[in-house]
């Protein structure tokens, strides 16, 4: 579906994995009459997540193994680039996020006062009485003041999986340099800082459930020591020690790049 004359293409993507079980509340509660596309990247599923995406009409595409949470982003945003979008939201299919409040997060980018737009789960109420555990509050707490005193923002929270950016913001970045890890979402962020590009963040209430998808003690750790590494390599960067291509402006505007192979992580588009 194309946009009305003089609105931007909104397309929503989804990086899924086994997420059979919230893929349709997520969709269903998308205001569709805002978003003229909805991508889909199935990162080795083993359960029915792309035969209900399929069902749902879904632009869908699939990854022959699971690649990892970086690597789906990447075909993510590859595709929808290739598809024509002015703004990407990136929505996870687990139902954490509330899908309504798509318009309040691409609004700032509509009216052109940001180029990022980050639904924040630390505006507003609290988090722990939203079911946040308590141990993943304080750890985003000490990350988020550590990682606004590197990249010199007052942002509330950097490790939301609800995120919305204009088309060229996403264009500028050198992402297939980032890791196809968890690590990717911050690495992503500081190549937008970098590039002095313009944040803002917008309340997003969250929901934690059992089919929720959540990271463990063990991951989260291992994420927190993976985001240290991360900023005392942006900071060598920053300050000339040692630059870093990934932290670097693409010398020109995006284009449609070859896709990797099935091996290297690239999505099936799947009729």
């Amino acid at each position: 579906m194309e946009p009305a004359p003089g609105r931007p293409k909104v397309v929503v993507v989804m990086p899924a994995y086994n997420a059979a079980r919230t893929l349709h509340m997520t969709y269903a509660e998308l205001p569709h009459h805002l978003v003229d596309l909805v991508i889909l990247v199935d990162d080795g599923s083993s359960d029915e997540t792309a035969s209900i995406a399929r069902k749902l009409g879904l632009e869908l595409f699939v990854h022959n193994r699971n690649y990892g949470y970086g690597a789906n982003q990447k075909t993510c945003y590859r595709e929808a680039l290739k598809a024509g979008a002015d703004i990407v939201v990136m929505l996870h299919p687990d139902y954490q996020y509330d899908p309504t409040l798509l318009p309040d997060l691409i609004r700032p980018i509509q009216q052109g006062s940001a180029d990022v737009a980050l639904g924040s789960r630390l505006l507003g109420a609290s988090p722990i009485a939203q079911g946040m555990p308590w141990w993943k509050y304080l750890a985003n707490r000490a990350l988020t003041k550590l990682e606004n005193l590197v990249f010199g923002l007052k942002l509330s929270e950097y490790h939301t999986g609800y995120r919305a950016f204009r088309r060229e913001a996403l264009e500028l970045v050198n992402m297939e340099m980032n890791s196809d890890r968890f690590l990717f979402d911050q690495e992503i962020l500081a190549q937008m800082v970098e590039l002095k590009l313009r944040f803002t963040e917008v309340p997003v209430p969250t929901r934690y459930f059992a089919e929720a998808s959540t990271a463990s003690f063990g991951q989260s750790a291992f994420y927190g020591v993976s985001i240290l590494w991360l900023l005392a390599r942006y900071l060598l960067h920053r300050w000339g020690i040692f630059r870093q291509r990934q932290f670097q402006s693409l010398s020109r505007r995006y284009r449609a790049m070859p896709a990797p192979t099935p091996e290297a992580g690239a999505g099936v588009k799947v009729p």
